[in-house]
């Protein structure tokens, strides 16, 4: 069998100026793709406090958490690890809580810790960049890919 080369082009930008213009705009100036972000995010939110959510809705929870973490570990919001880790810690046990049945319902301590974890990442989307938003994504994406993530679903 013959040896796989490791050599992988990389990928080429077309607009590289265009890109980095683009990088450096706010997130807000997107109107379009800020709205819907925060439309997604409190349209799950809203049906996971009346007790409607799919998976799905605790995907798109918990994907805006993650975000919201590592937007918090860029620098942004430093002073509320607090809110960030509280959120985080109540989502897992709404999400843990309703594996077994499809079922995800808040107590009123969780609802209020993911309320304000929410706020905060309304927040966060006001102050950033498009730029600071992918070094977001790059963090998450590599806590995944090296299994620091912590996972709802423990595994026995």
């Amino acid at each position: 069998m013959r040896k796989r080369s490791k050599y992988r082009p990389k990928g080429v930008r077309p607009d590289a100026i265009g890109y980095v213009i683009e990088s450096m705009k706010p997130v807000a100036a997107h109107e379009s793709f800020a709205v819907d972000l925060r439309l997604t995010n409190h349209l799950a939110l809203t049906l996971l406090t009346q007790g409607k959510a799919t998976r799905k809705d605790m995907d798109v929870l918990i994907s805006a958490l993650n975000i919201t973490e590592s937007l918090w570990r860029l620098g942004f919001g430093h002073e509320y690890r607090n809110v960030v880790d509280a959120g985080l810690r109540a989502l897992r046990s709404v999400g843990s809580r309703g594996l077994a049945t499809d079922r995800f319902i808040l107590n009123a301590a969780e609802m209020a810790a993911i309320n304000e974890a929410m706020e905060l990442h309304d927040a966060q989307l006001d102050v950033i960049t498009i730029k600071d938003m992918e070094k977001a994504l790059v963090i998450v994406h590599e806590e995944m890919r090296n299994k620091r993530a912590t996972p709802i679903k423990e595994n026995t």
